[in-house]
């Protein structure tokens, strides 16, 4: 029985980095049972993608094989800064003013213990031909 991990990297979340690795740091080094519930009842904006980037990983997880769904845990959760768009808004007397949309990129992952294999019955005796 190994650790196995697998991780989700979602880039381009329309939320800025700040407010996202708040309600990241919510979830960090739980399991992913408790930490969809805690993001169930977080009410910002940034709980969305943050939810849709775990439950990737752990499907990530569980396609690679035999793994104990109850045993999967956050190892690591990150929020770094994305693209940053230009923009300008129109000001008094025929001015433009620049603003930035920053977007944030976020990167999970997480680990399981694999279930334990059944063994194989003893080897039967063969069939004899009559």
């Amino acid at each position: 029985m190994a650790n196995i991990t697998a991780y989700a990297y979602i880039k381009g979340i329309e939320s800025l980095p700040r407010k996202t690795s708040i309600v990241a740091s919510l979830v960090r080094e739980r399991s992913v049972a408790d930490a969809l519930v805690i993001l169930d009842n977080t009410p910002r904006r940034a709980a969305k993608y943050v939810k849709k980037a775990i439950e990737s990983a752990k499907a990530n997880l569980l396609a690679k094989g035999r793994i104990d769904a109850k045993t999967v845990v956050i190892e690591r959760i990150v929020v770094t800064s994305g693209t940053r768009i230009r923009r300008y808004v129109p000001a008094s007397r025929g001015r433009a003013l620049p603003f930035e949309r920053i977007s944030s990129n976020i990167f999970v992952e997480v680990s399981g213990i694999e279930k334990a294999k059944v063994k194989e019955e003893a080897e039967k005796p063969a069939k004899e031909d009559k």
